[in-house]
């Protein structure tokens, strides 16, 4: 891997990170669904018009399409949906560990759909990631944890899954920006029924609700995204999906140094192991990614 993905692998895990603080921050004074359709809408607009402004097109291929209504539904309705409800009763560190169990169930998709083969070094270094998060998920779970938020993250996970497995046929073909910009749109709609619907609009205005609104939906909301299509188009789904192992130490870092979240031994411990994780990963090269990307590519059309 070379020096350009690996900014870019560890740029988007900080964002994507601090997503979680920043989306506690909203829902403690603000409807979750209703807040975060709004920001797939301004961020949505955004992304199209820079696209437009860059002359990309919207005339996308059936596979981007595909991608775009999948990733749109996935990530940005059901995952973000579901972590931002969820989040009015759990720490954003929680959702951060749990959500970047995602790379091995990527890698189990891929062997069950797809036939994706992963050499022995790969395994052990999901393995090794699994670890280190469960063991900064032990040092975290203190106290009790509310058990419907706990599985409204647990969904959300599989969902984010099937929508990195998605956009490996989205990314290919250009119009990136343009692709992102739609998929947030896409989310934007499909929030924006339930909040309707159930959500009394009730917010509590300030200025840290307004500053982490506007943090949240420029950059993990569009910048981290377009990052996100970038990396999967430049090195492939299951190897991307690898810098998800930073985000339970980032994202305690940032929720402690935002909420005030304890750091304890255990959470060093167990980034050290996600680390060794992620470099034992990256050294078996996963060849078969670039075969399982072309299969899902071809089933795709």
């Amino acid at each position: 891997m070379d020096f350009k993905s690996l900014f870019m692998g560890f740029a988007f895990a900080a964002m994507w990170s601090s997503a979680f603080t920043s989306a506690r921050i909203i829902v403690q004074y603000a409807p979750p669904l209703t807040a975060l359709s709004l920001r797939f809408l301004i961020s949505g607009l955004l992304g199209c018009a820079i696209a437009w402004a860059l002359g990309q097109s919207f005339r996308l291929t059936k596979r981007q399409w595909t991608g775009v209504v999948i990733f749109g539904l996935c990530q940005n309705a059901l995952y973000l949906g579901l972590n931002f409800v969820a989040m009015q009763t759990v720490q954003a560190s929680l959702a951060a560990i749990i959500a970047s169990t995602m790379p091995l169930l990527v890698a189990i998709a891929g062997w069950l759909l797809f036939g994706t083969r992963v050499r022995p070094l790969g395994i052990a270094g999901l393995a090794a990631g699994v670890i280190g998060v469960v063991l900064i998920m032990g040092a975290r779970l203190s106290g009790g944890t509310d058990v419907l938020g706990l599985i409204l993250l647990i969904v959300g996970v599989f969902s984010l899954t099937a929508a990195t497995l998605a956009v490996m046929g989205a990314s290919s073909g250009g119009n990136v920006l343009a692709i992102v910009g739609l998929q947030l749109l896409v989310g934007a709609i499909l929030t924006a029924i339930p909040a309707v619907i159930f959500e009394p609009f009730v917010v509590d205005w300030n200025w840290t609700l307004i500053a982490a609104f506007f943090y949240t939906t420029l950059i993990p909301g569009l910048a981290a995204t377009w990052v996100w299509f970038l990396l999967v188009g430049r090195i492939g789904a299951v190897r991307a999906s690898t810098f998800h192992f930073l985000n339970p130490f980032l994202g305690v870092v940032i929720a402690a140094g935002f909420l005030g979240e304890q750091i304890g031994p255990l959470d060093v411990v167990g980034v050290i192991i996600i680390a060794a994780g992620i470099l034992a990963v990256q050294l078996s090269k996963q060849p078969t990614a670039l075969a399982t990307s072309d299969t899902a590519n071809n089933r795709l059309n």
